[in-house]
């Protein structure tokens, strides 16, 4: 997939047309990307936060919700301070 829009720098839409907010702690991956940029999406595991990921060719994974759904606040809190 390809990123259709990411003028907010915590939402990306894909060439799908699906929105996705982007973790806070993994925004910082996301800077380089382009509109070329290829990424693939996929289920995350069920330790991890976010329900999906989004993973782009050199392998940089980025920690995904939809856009309508909110992140559980003490665990999002927990994993800020881990880094």
């Amino acid at each position: 997939m390809k990123i259709k829009a990411h003028s907010e720098s915590h939402i990306v839409e894909l060439d799908d047309g699906s929105r996705w907010q982007i973790f806070p702690g993994d925004l910082d991956v996301t800077l380089h990307w382009q509109p070329e940029t290829e990424l693939d999406l996929v289920r995350a595991d069920h330790d991890e936060m976010g329900t999906h990921a989004l993973i782009s060719a050199d392998g940089r994974r980025v920690r995904v919700l939809s856009e309508s759904e909110q992140w559980p606040e003490r665990q999002a809190k927990a994993a800020l301070r881990e880094g």
